[in-house]
């Protein structure tokens, strides 16, 4: 039974309490982890991005590659230390939508549809940090 000089909510193991603390932290290198893979791969092979974009015939390719680099390393890099997380995540999740429907919206290609859904997935899993935040371990709660 709980006193009332635990801090821990009645009814709250401290495994509970400490997972509470923890999971956010996992979810959010879980999230993050893609765009920054994505991010330093478009920034060490550049070409393949720029010929991407223009074949999705939106202009300017160039300056949506360094877009997506800035999107993605800054995005993902924020969103591990947990600063600004909410608006990063929100940023995150329109940028993950935006390429669900400029790049994988031919549903009738098995793989796009699979992109496009995982990208949808994505966006789910940064808005569920918008609405609930970072969680303890983070800038935004020091």
């Amino acid at each position: 039974m709980l006193t009332t000089t635990q801090t821990q909510p009645v009814g709250i193991t401290a495994t509970e309490s400490n997972a509470a603390g923890v999971l956010p932290l996992v979810g959010r290198l879980g999230i993050a982890a893609i765009f920054l893979l994505s991010g330093f791969a478009k920034l060490t092979a550049p070409a393949g991005t720029i010929g991407y974009i223009a074949s999705a015939g939106l202009p300017l390719p160039e300056a949506g590659l360094a877009i997506a680099i800035l999107v993605e390393l800054v995005g993902g890099a924020l969103l591990v230390i947990g600063y600004r997380t909410r608006l990063v995540a929100l940023a995150l999740a329109a940028f993950t939508i935006a390429a669900a429907v400029f790049f994988h919206s031919a549903l009738g290609d098995q793989n796009q549809f699979i992109h496009f859904f995982k990208n949808l997935a994505i966006a789910g899993g940064l808005l569920q940090v918008v609405a609930y935040g970072p969680g303890r371990i983070s800038i935004d709660k020091r």
